[in-house]
């Protein structure tokens, strides 16, 4: 028999078996593994550069909206958990806690916990309640508002189905807590952070996204109002990209966050919180990876340029490395987005088609290989990532410099057009509770996964509805905002609906 041709670099395929393909891009691209603790992962330097990115560009924005950043503890007191009904139930069944404080021998070998702790304490699984402990203190009148502070941190939430970057007992995010004199300062607070996610999402990330606000439901448990962005993968799931909460005044009388205001009165403050995760590293592997492995978007890209250097002897690797050299200190000059342009120079001692799908199956945006015949040509030989890996162009040199940038800006916007193509070829406005069910029935009950996506239907707070949603395994994403005002009835009770609700089957 004759050597079997694999036609992808990832096996299986999307179509094959999606939430497999999800893990094998994972491990190709090297950008995490999991650790020696379940539910807890190592993230690899390709992926942590994509985090970097991210953090980079979205601490930037939060700055530039007036925010600063501090740090809070990562222990939190039972106690002030149970200050919020509503939120520790909501969080109760995900907390890690510590009980004791220190080890000792068992006498077998081995070592027991010793020394109970007076009251224990949960790993943070977010920090409205200590940071509202805190603020209680800072806050005394109206002139120490508004308190605009976020922080980068890590968050333990006991995860039972764990998958690398979606779902994680710990997982890397920034949280934004904030404290207003009024309840119109802190929801124009709420939704300016929403809409910072959004554009970190669309024009940076090239993922498009449905802004909305959640149904009661699925609010953020203690808050008044959540918002959120809802991005779509490519088999047809949403996932929630971002959250950003009114608090109103839940928080403020749980911490007793009081200011006396201009007119000399005792009053209650208003708070916000918001987050984003390393889960968005998810999200970009699942809207625009293909079966050959993870596609960065250039705004994202740990490197931009992996440029590789093609020669047979030490004669020829003298001339071309030299060249290359030249050449990326001349890219390196190059401005791009937020900085300049990002050059992996690898010269590593491999097989040069076994280096080039390295690259592809990271997703870095531009290879480019340059040979003895190349450097007489004064030219370079150029593959982007958003084409087949056999689809190569000769350019000559100083116009691959001049233009590199358009390139990786071509790139950038033919992913976010793909994207946005994809997620509208799988909304659908449906008006019946049997097409709505049908819709999110699987055609093939191997492939559970596979199902209609994204349904536009009217809907009404009720009971009922959550359990008929539960049985499909269905949620409600969002009221989305840009949603046209149509007033209909409910599929599920007959009740008004002002306007249609985002529905789908959901990470």
């Amino acid at each position: 028999m004759g050597k079997q041709i694999t036609k992808n670099a990832i096996s299986p395929t999307r179509q094959e078996d999606y939430p497999e393909w999800y893990q094998q891009v994972v491990k190709a691209a090297d950008l995490a593994e999991q650790s020696p603790v379940r539910g807890c992962m190592v993230i690899k330097p390709w992926g942590y550069g994509i985090w970097e990115n991210i953090q980079r560009v979205l601490d930037r924005k939060i700055k530039e909206t007036g925010h600063v950043n501090a740090y809070f503890p990562l222990f939190i007191p039972l106690s002030f958990f149970e200050r919020e009904a509503e939120h520790v139930e909501g969080f109760a069944k995900e907390c890690a806690v510590v009980t004791h404080h220190r080890l000792e021998p068992d006498g077998k070998g081995g070592l027991k916990p010793a020394g109970p702790l007076e009251e224990p304490l949960v790993v943070r699984p977010t920090s409205e309640t200590i940071i509202g402990e805190t603020y209680a203190k800072w806050v005394q009148s109206y002139r120490d508002l508004p308190i605009l502070i976020n922080q980068w941190a890590n968050v333990v939430r006991w995860e039972m189905r764990p998958r690398v970057f979606l779902r994680t007992a710990e997982f890397l995010w920034q949280e934004g807590h904030t404290v207003h004199a009024t309840s119109e300062e802190a929801m124009e607070e709420t939704l300016r952070m929403l809409d910072v996610y959004a554009d970190l999402a669309e024009n940076v990330m090239a993922i498009p996204v449905i802004k909305g606000e959640k149904t009661p439901a699925e609010r953020f448990p203690g808050a008044v109002s959540t918002y959120c962005i809802e991005a779509v993968m490519q088999d047809r799931k949403a996932l929630q990209a971002g959250t950003s909460h009114f608090l109103g005044q839940n928080f403020a009388k749980a911490s007793n966050i009081q200011f006396l205001s201009a007119e000399g009165k005792q009053e209650l403050a208003w708070t916000t919180s918001w987050g984003v995760s390393t889960r968005l590293i998810g999200a970009l592997i699942m809207v625009h990876s293909d079966d050959d492995g993870l596609i960065v978007p250039p705004r994202m890209a740990p490197r931009h340029v992996a440029l590789m250097p093609i020669y047979r002897d030490d004669a020829e690797r003298s001339q071309v490395l030299e060249y290359c050299r030249s050449l990326a200190t001349q890219l390196r000059d190059v401005p791009y987005f937020d900085g300049k342009i990002l050059v992996d120079l690898d010269d590593r001692d491999i097989r040069g088609g076994d280096k080039a799908w390295q690259h592809i199956k990271k997703g870095v945006p531009l290879r480019v290989e340059v040979g003895p015949r190349d450097i007489q040509a004064d030219a370079v030989f150029v593959g982007r990532r958003d084409r087949g890996p056999k689809e190569k162009q000769a350019i000559p040199r100083a116009e691959f410099i001049a233009t590199v940038g358009n390139i990786l800006d071509d790139i950038q916007d033919g992913l976010f057009q793909r994207a946005k193509a994809m997620r509208e070829s799988f909304v659908q406005p449906i008006d019946s509770l049997a097409d709505f069910e049908a819709f999110f029935t699987p055609k093939n009950p191997d492939k559970p996964e596979i199902h209609g996506g994204l349904a536009l239907s009217h809907w009404a707070d009720d009971p009922t509805v959550e359990a008929k949603l539960k049985e499909l395994k269905v949620t409600a994403r969002c009221i989305p905002f840009d949603g046209p005002a149509e007033p209909g009835k409910c599929i599920f009770t007959g009740k008004p609906s002002p306007k249609r609700v985002v529905f789908a089957k959901a990470y």
